[in-house]
């Protein structure tokens, strides 16, 4: 994998902060990018790729800032894609937060951990625990020595995890309180049709990982039901021949955050959903009429928190007048967004929204048919069924605390109307 230059794109389309390896770039180069821009409908819908006369141009968005990677040679793109998002992930581990105000005010430090990421294009040190060794994290007291001595922070010492066959943990760990926590969170994406048939349903999880162990420790866990999981991707701790023979991850931990495992589960039969949506929207004769019923389904008995749905309506809509039993409603008059905020769904009390739209007698737009955006969340619940079913250490003698947390929450969950 061979990178040029990394730019660094705010919301509005100005370049503010660049680097380059090799040789400069040029600006230009991005000319390509922002027509792809101009013309997508949102930030998502940029092409992560975009080939131009010299280059390719291999982009993510993330926090309101499109990272874009300039390759003069032909690469992998998945692997500059996954690249970028180690580039965001560290700078939000070392900030805590990655807005471009917060790059800004640590634009040195920046740089710095880019000159470590990459060594003339190829990545050298990726790793967390790696780079907070060689380049301390901003601190308060940090600054202020640097100020003092004039020094710019990054160590003279080779990190010894750096050479050691156990990279992403660093050595002589130590916790008065040892522990490790788990959270299995899983996203669906799903689109429901008018009559409540599933259109397409499938499931992306992860599951995320706060370990806080002394020494260097071996996990092991183990699944219910593993064979749920077919289409799945592994953090580098995880030993792939054992996961391929006994469907067990076993793994030496990075000490903090990390990602251990994603997966992907598309197979309908498999997907449940846990909410349904009855809605009934239709405009005739300068006038629209809305009926929306949520509910849950298939939840186990857990409950369904955060819940918002949001309508996009028709451009020609002026106005609504609703009344819903939970929560409360809105509408933009400039994005013609209707959202309807019910929070929690109470077993007896069912929410839903009635009311009227007000839109002109010629309106052309008697049958259109709005699109439903639901989100949603759910504790406690792994909808794919997935359960953990033991965390074993070995290689130490104290015994840690040890958590697991199931979550559940909407994507891109779609309901036609």
């Amino acid at each position: 994998m061979l990178i040029n230059s990394i730019f660094f794109i705010n919301h509005s389309g100005d370049i503010f902060l660049e680097k380059h390896w090799r040789s400069v770039v040029n600006r230009s180069v991005c000319d390509g990018f922002f027509d792809a821009q101009s013309k997508a409908n949102s930030p998502d819908d940029v092409p992560p790729v975009i080939p131009t006369g010299k280059s390719y141009l291999i982009s993510i968005y993330r926090e309101k800032i499109y990272l874009v990677a300039a390759c003069t040679m032909e690469v992998q793109p998945l692997f500059v894609i996954e690249f970028l998002h180690r580039v965001m992930d560290t700078f939000t581990e070392y900030f805590e937060d990655c807005s471009e105000s917060a790059i800004k005010d640590n634009i040195i430090i920046v740089y710095q951990l880019l000159e470590e990421m990459l060594d003339n294009g190829f990545p050298l040190a990726t790793e967390l625990n790696i780079l907070t060794e060689l380049i301390k994290p901003p601190t308060i007291i940090n600054k202020a020595v640097s100020m003092v001595t004039g020094k710019e922070g990054v160590s003279s010492v080779l990190p010894g995890s750096q050479l050691s066959n156990v990279p992403w943990r660093r050595q002589g760990v130590k916790y008065t309180n040892n522990e490790a926590y788990f959270d299995c969170i899983e996203e669906i994406d799903a689109i429901i049709d008018a009559n409540g048939g599933i259109v397409s349903a499938e499931i992306h999880g992860n599951i995320n990982c706060n370990v806080h162990l002394s020494g260097m420790p071996d996990l092991s866990m183990s699944f219910v039901n593993p064979r749920l999981l077919d289409d799945v991707s592994f953090h580098p701790c995880v030993r792939l021949k054992r996961w391929e023979m006994e469907k067990v991850l076993s793994f030496v931990p990075p000490d903090g955050n990390f990602v251990l495992m994603s997966y992907h589960i598309s197979a309908q039969n498999q997907v449940a959903i846990p909410v349904y949506v009855r809605a009934m929207i239709n405009f005739k004769d300068g006038q629209g009429r809305v009926d929306i019923t949520v509910g849950p389904k298939q939840t186990l008995g857990k409950t369904v928190d955060n819940v918002v749905i949001t309508i996009p309506m028709p451009k020609e809509v002026s106005g609504v007048s609703m009344t819903t039993s939970v929560g409360s409603y809105s509408f933009d008059p400039i994005s013609k967004v209707l959202k309807w905020d019910i929070g929690k769904i109470l077993p007896l009390k069912i929410p839903t929204m009635r009311g009227t739209c007000t839109l002109p007698a010629d309106s052309k737009y008697r049958d259109a048919h709005p699109t439903i955006h639901v989100d949603f969340k759910i504790m406690q619940l792994a909808v794919s069924g997935l359960k953990v079913n033991r965390l074993d250490m070995y290689n130490e003698n104290y015994k840690p605390f040890k958590g697991v947390k199931y979550i559940t929450k909407a994507g891109n969950f779609q309901a036609r109307t």
